[in-house]
């Protein structure tokens, strides 16, 4: 999803294959994170909330919260990812503690052509956004099969983790479009080079 001003265009990216973890992928290749328009646009675009949500009520505390859960949650996977670090116990006891908030009730009402479609009972708080990404990053952990999934990325200098469902779990980037289209293009270019030598 294409966000921004026209001084500073970027992307927000929902392909890590959890909430929690395209949470994280929130700062690469810098903080996106940055204003509140952007956290209206994640929450959207992440499926927090039914497309079509007001979001209007949404302030910068929001925005402070959501950085410091991306923080404990970054603590959480990466230090599962590297061998011999454990999670630390702050990081895990504040992302239990919102994992209790219960996230916002969807209701089926109909739409506009008659059709079922999603929306919230009432405006989404703050709390329980928190608590809905917070239960992800929780089930993430706790379940072995899908912690048994998780990657970081291989391409240079991405610091993206993503969630590896592919067939025979080789995959090696976070995105094949991005940083496995880097690495073909400069894996091509070094056989070029030894080519001309």
């Amino acid at each position: 999803m294409a966000f921004g001003t026209a001084t500073a265009p970027y992307e927000l990216r929902f392909d890590a294959g959890r909430i929690c973890l395209d949470l994280l992928a929130t700062t690469h290749p810098v903080e996106r994170l940055d204003c509140v328009e952007v956290l209206r646009a994640w929450i959207t675009g992440s499926g927090l909330v039914p497309p079509g949500t007001p979001l209007t009520h949404i302030e910068g505390s929001w925005l402070v919260a959501f950085r410091e859960l991306r923080g404990h949650t970054s603590q959480l996977v990466r230090g599962w990812l590297s061998p011999g670090v454990r999670p630390y116990d702050l990081a895990l006891a504040r992302v239990n503690e919102l994992a209790r908030t219960a996230p916002p009730a969807p209701r089926a009402v109909r739409g506009h052509d008659g059709a079922l479609v999603r929306q919230l009972a009432g405006p989404p708080e703050c709390a329980a956004l928190l608590g809905a990404v917070a239960r992800d990053t929780v089930e993430l952990l706790t379940d072995p099969v899908a912690r048994a999934g998780l990657r970081q990325c291989e391409g240079d200098n991405c610091s993206i983790v993503y969630l590896d469902t592919s067939r025979g779990r080789r995959r090696r980037w976070c995105s094949s479009e991005v940083c496995g289209n880097r690495e073909r293009v400069a894996r091509h270019r070094r056989r070029a080079a030894l080519a001309r030598v």
